[in-house]
């Protein structure tokens, strides 16, 4: 396929070429009509009288022969070791004794999943999936964070000093993430404990209610909190399923695993802030922009809010 800023597409190549030999057209002429060098004029003419009107159509650029190109035994080797331990092209490549570079384009060429991509207890590419409507499924976590002392932790002042402020506790993120919007609902809790999970996922489901999302079923781990009695008693009154994943396969929660990353990234660990409360205080700030503004990448580039009509002015 010609690129955008080609002067000839096969059509043209091809009116081009039967002007040269068919009606006996000059190169320049012909250069000079349709606005390429008579170089290229001749090339097209010349393909032309050898391959006729199939000859239009660009050619591969890959080489005849690649006299450098690994031996077939070694590329072998290197994808038994990706398939076999799920290693990255660095460590082939020591194991192999080989450039790293050179690993990465075997694996490219042979298009091998990305490590990220893959289940890592079976090795097998991960299934992506997504509820086909707000509701039908909505993901719970808690991540657990390092309080910032009052002054500013190691960010702020250097490792040696940061050392010497640690031991002020942690906050506990307790998240919820519809599964089809990505539209989430955060907040920062003192502990993880079932009586303060559970008053989480009341408000959790009230902000769902508030946007016009009626949750029919909670993913979660298999925390303590979410085996207690008093979970399972506040979701069937509300008539929401509860499902766990399996041990020790966070991928299958991803969709809120993910969200706690970007929220490490973009709102814990963004900046180096001064104090707890100061990074607590731009924490509603970030969450908006989140649902509201933020682009996501599996939405085509838009927000949680495009996918929730209702949402307009919640969460403000």
């Amino acid at each position: 396929m010609p690129h955008r800023n080609a002067p000839l597409t096969e059509t043209g190549r091809l009116r081009l070429a039967r002007c040269v030999v068919e009606d006996g057209w000059p190169l320049r002429r012909a250069a000079e009509r349709f606005q390429v060098s008579p170089t290229t004029a001749k090339r097209w003419a010349d393909r032309y009288r050898t391959l006729g009107e199939a000859g239009m159509s660009d050619l591969s650029s890959r080489p005849h022969r690649s006299p450098r190109r690994l031996p077939t035994r070694t590329e072998r080797r290197i994808i038994k070791v990706r398939v076999l331990r799920r290693w990255g092209p660095a460590r082939i490549a020591y194991l192999l004794k080989l450039n790293p570079a050179t690993v990465h384009r075997v694996l490219t060429r042979y298009k091998l999943a990305r490590l990220s991509h893959l289940d890592r207890a079976t090795g097998r590419a991960i299934r992506r999936y997504e509820r086909c409507a707000p509701g039908e499924l909505v993901h719970v976590d808690i991540k657990k964070l390092g309080n910032i002392p009052d002054g500013g932790g190691h960010h702020v002042l250097g490792r040696q000093v940061g050392r010497k402020n640690r031991g002020v506790g942690y906050g506990y993120l307790h998240n919820a993430v519809d599964d089809h919007s990505r539209l989430a609902y955060s907040e920062i809790l003192a502990d993880e404990r079932k009586e303060t999970a559970t008053a989480f996922w009341t408000r959790a489901q009230e902000f769902f209610a508030q946007a016009g999302i009626t949750v029919q079923r909670v993913l979660t781990d298999n925390g303590s909190c979410y085996r207690s009695r008093l979970w399972r008693d506040a979701l069937v009154s509300a008539g929401i399923a509860h499902k766990r994943t399996r041990p020790y396969r966070p991928q299958t929660n991803g969709k809120v695993e993910r969200f706690n990353r970007t929220l490490l990234d973009e709102w814990a660990y963004a900046r180096p802030y001064r104090s707890e409360q100061e990074r607590r205080d731009a924490f509603p700030a970030w969450l908006h922009a989140y649902n509201h503004h933020r682009g996501h990448t599996a939405l085509t580039g838009k927000p949680p809010a495009s996918r929730v009509p209702n949402l307009a002015g919640q969460y403000t």
